[in-house]
C-alpha cells in the first residue's frame, strides 16, 4: 500500500529528518519548526519526504527527497501532488521552489515553471487546475 502522512509543526518528524539525511547529508535545521512535513510510504517504509512552509505570503517547498531506489517509481510525482494540493486547501494560488538545476526538469516535468536562471532555479507552480497543476512528474 501506498500512502501520504502529513506530520504538522511539533510533531515527531524523526522519519522525515532521517530520509533527508539519506539523500542530503543533512538533518533538522530551524525551517523545520516552521513548517509541515510530508513522508509518503511504500508497505510501511517511508520512501521520500518534502516540507511545505509559508513565507513571505507564498507556500514553500523544500527538502524534496526520494530515496535513490525508489526513484522512477511515481513517489516523487505522488509527493509533489500532495504538497499543492495541500497548498491549494489552505488558501495558497502557487508553491515556490528552489531547485538544483540539476533537479528542474523533474519540476518542470511537475507544472513548475522557472522563474530565476542559475543554480539554485527558483521554480513556481500554480495550485489551481486538475491536479493542482500537476501534469505527472513521472517519478
Amino acid at each position: 500500500m501506498i500512502e501520504g502522512r502529513w506530520f504538522p509543526q511539533g510533531a515527531d518528524i524523526s522519519q522525515a529528518i532521517a530520509l533527508r539525511q539519506a539523500v542530503f547529508g543533512r538533518g533538522r535545521d530551524s525551517l523545520d519548526d516552521l513548517a509541515q512535513q510530508v513522508v509518503v510510504y511504500r508497505e510501511g517504509a517511508p520512501v521520500c519526504t518534502a516540507r511545505l512552509r509559508w513565507e513571505d505570503g507564498l507556500f514553500r517547498a523544500d527538502g524534496v527527497c526520494v530515496l535513490p531506489a525508489e526513484r522512477g517509481k511515481g513517489y516523487g510525482d505522488l509527493l509533489i501532488r500532495l504538497l499543492l494540493y495541500k497548498a491549494a486547501t489552505h488558501g495558497g494560488r502557487e508553491v515556490a521552489v528552489l531547485s538544483p538545476a540539476a533537479a528542474a526538469p523533474f519540476f518542470l516535468r511537475c507544472g513548475f515553471v522557472a522563474v530565476s536562471q542559475g543554480d539554485p532555479v527558483e521554480m513556481r507552480a500554480s495550485v489551481d487546475g486538475p491536479c493542482a497543476g500537476c501534469r505527472g512528474c513521472g517519478d
